[in-house]
C-alpha cells in the first residue's frame, strides 16, 4: 500500500459530472481511486476527461481513506479560481500532452 502523487500542475477529472459541478457552482469534489497526494492550498490546472485544460482551481482539501467497500480512495475538494481563455487552454493542453499525458499526434 503506497501513495501515488499527482503533478502539482495537474488536476484531471475522470467524471464529466464532477467537472460540470465545479464549473457551474464554483466549488466541487473529485473522487479518485487509490491513495493520492494533492497539493492542498495550491492552484492547479484542471483538465477534462479527454485531457483538455479548462480552468485554474485551488485545492481546498485532500482526504485519503479506505471506504466501506475496502477500496483506497482520495477525495479532493476544490474551488474554481477562473476558467482559462481559449489561448491559455490551447497552450496548457499542448504542454500537458508533452509533459504528462504523452505527446499529441
Amino acid at each position: 500500500m503506497g501513495f501515488q502523487s499527482e503533478f502539482n500542475s495537474v488536476c484531471k477529472f475522470k467524471s464529466e459530472q464532477e467537472l460540470y459541478e465545479l464549473l457551474e457552482y464554483g466549488r466541487g469534489k473529485m473522487v479518485k481511486k487509490q491513495f493520492r497526494v494533492y497539493p492542498t492550498g495550491q492552484k492547479v490546472i484542471a483538465y477534462t476527461p479527454d485531457n483538455q485544460a479548462v480552468a485554474i482551481v485551488r485545492i481546498l482539501v485532500s482526504i485519503a481513506e479506505i471506504n466501506f467497500q475496502g477500496e483506497e480512495i482520495t477525495q479532493v475538494e476544490m474551488e474554481l479560481v477562473r476558467r482559462l481563455t481559449e489561448e491559455e487552454a490551447r497552450v496548457q493542453t499542448a504542454l500537458a500532452h508533452e509533459m504528462f499525458f504523452g505527446e499529441q499526434s
